[in-house]
């Protein structure tokens, strides 16, 4: 049997498994099956807790479709969380390396419980060949993007350790995510696919997002997708750069620091229940 832990950040859910202490083998497959919402524990990926030369803890994110993810902004709140709060360490700063790097963690505690979770997700990466993206080098900002049935999307494009597409749009609500989400996903020009953000900008502090996430498709939240919203509404000048960002699954907070160039995002992070998988 392998215990695991379900717990979510605004809505957007993952099962840990604590693989310092479980032997886990074929993780790909076992994220197939354990992230079924009909046959498994159901989640939008599997995260793994392992050990790391150069930072505190490694994490390791498999998709609901057996595909490893770089990073995942409200997956490494909860990652955070759950070494605290089930005395895995003692520390209220964390450096957890990833697929993207090393990500900073500030842990708010109250009460002997982590409380929230401040990422810093670093400098969001804008260059087209390192998001990566096929085209002619350089930045990706009000770029049009037609689709095979002749749809055109102006998109701006980057990277928070994993690709990112955002889209404009006027009415988020009854926009058909479903049917772009995953013609952009695995469009062309995205040779590692991508994940896309569609977004209708409330005022300048504040917006609304939806996310079809690579590998996944539609979830209630997404971290590096709201890191990749807010630096993409500055860049259009949409926006100011600290935003409150409406998520199905709840709110989030941003800041794209002008000082340092880093983006923090902070948000809840939720255990939802624990238990046994029949290895």
């Amino acid at each position: 049997m392998i215990k695991f832990i379900k717990m979510h950040g605004t809505g957007n859910d993952y099962i840990y498994i604590n693989a310092l202490e479980e032997k886990i083998s074929k993780s790909e497959k076992l994220a197939v099956k354990m992230c079924d919402r009909h046959y498994g524990v159901g989640s939008d990926g599997l995260i793994l807790i392992l050990k790391s030369e150069k930072a505190d803890f490694r994490m390791r994110i498999f998709n609901p479709d057996g595909s490893e993810a770089e990073m995942c902004g409200n997956g490494i709140r909860c990652f955070g969380k759950l070494l605290f709060d089930k005395g895995l360490t003692n520390k209220k700063k964390l450096d957890i390396e990833t697929l993207a790097g090393i990500m900073k963690l500030s842990l708010h505690v109250k009460n002997d419980r982590v409380h929230s979770v401040i990422v810093d997700m670093g400098e969001p990466i804008l260059l087209r060949e390192r998001i990566p993206m096929l085209g002619i080098p350089g930045m990706v900002i009000d770029e049009i993007l037609k689709l095979d049935d002749g749809t055109k999307f102006q998109i701006t494009s980057l990277s928070m350790g994993n690709p990112h597409v955002i889209i404009f749009v006027e009415d988020i609500k009854n926009f058909p995510v479903e049917k772009y989400g995953p013609i952009i996903e695995n469009n062309s020009l995205f040779p590692h696919r991508t994940n896309v953000e569609f977004v209708q900008v409330l005022n300048e502090n504040e917006v609304i997002q939806r996310t079809w996430e690579r590998g996944t498709g539609e979830t209630l939240s997404c971290g590096t997708g709201a890191a990749a919203v807010t630096a993409a509404s500055v860049l259009t000048k949409k926006t100011e750069r600290k935003l409150l960002l409406h998520l199905r699954g709840g709110d989030l907070n941003v800041e794209w620091n002008e000082d340092d160039n880093r983006i923090y995002l902070s948000g809840p992070a939720v255990e939802v229940f624990h238990g046994e998988w029949p290895d």
